[in-house]
């Protein structure tokens, strides 16, 4: 039996994350939504810009996370900013808060997408990046750039 290709198509970028954070690892999350919920995620309206992920009472909740009430919701429609359960197996759970206890680590959401019809948050263990490091990478980028434009200037 031939394995289907997965498809997946992204709903929300945490471009922030990648700046403000060295990311050590990823994981693989569910999320727990009400119908319209979903529904506005397939437009495409969903943000985790200013979102973080808590681990409370042994189940891990994001934070911030803003999905816009879908318009021909009306009653129905929850809250945009209503807490959010991730559904992880236990497990994992266990193994992302004893790792979250060490000094200077958090879990952030990277991505939102669909994979097979269900939305997932992808999540990182994050450590905080300081200013020099933040520098580091601009001055990195600025200089890729510049060889990537005199490349093109050169071949043309």
């Amino acid at each position: 039996m031939a394995k289907q290709k997965e498809t997946q198509k992204l709903i929300a970028n945490n471009k922030k994350a990648y700046h403000d954070y060295f990311i050590e690892e990823s994981y693989e999350a569910g999320i727990a939504l009400h119908g319209t919920e979903v529904k506005s995620m397939r437009q495409g309206k969903c943000s985790i810009k200013e979102s973080f992920i808590r681990i409370e009472n042994g189940e891990v909740y994001v934070y911030g996370m803003h999905v816009s009430p879908y318009e021909k919701g009306n009653i129905f429609n929850k809250d945009p900013l209503r807490v959010k359960k991730l559904l992880l197996h236990k497990y994992e759970i266990n193994k992302l808060s004893g790792k979250v206890a060490e000094k200077g680590l958090t879990l952030v959401p990277l991505q939102v997408y669909f994979k097979e019809g269900k939305v997932k948050v992808e999540i990182g263990l994050a450590r905080g990046k300081k200013l020099y490091d933040k520098r580091q990478d601009i001055a990195r980028k600025d200089q890729r750039r510049e060889a990537e434009k005199e490349f093109k200037v050169k071949n043309l």
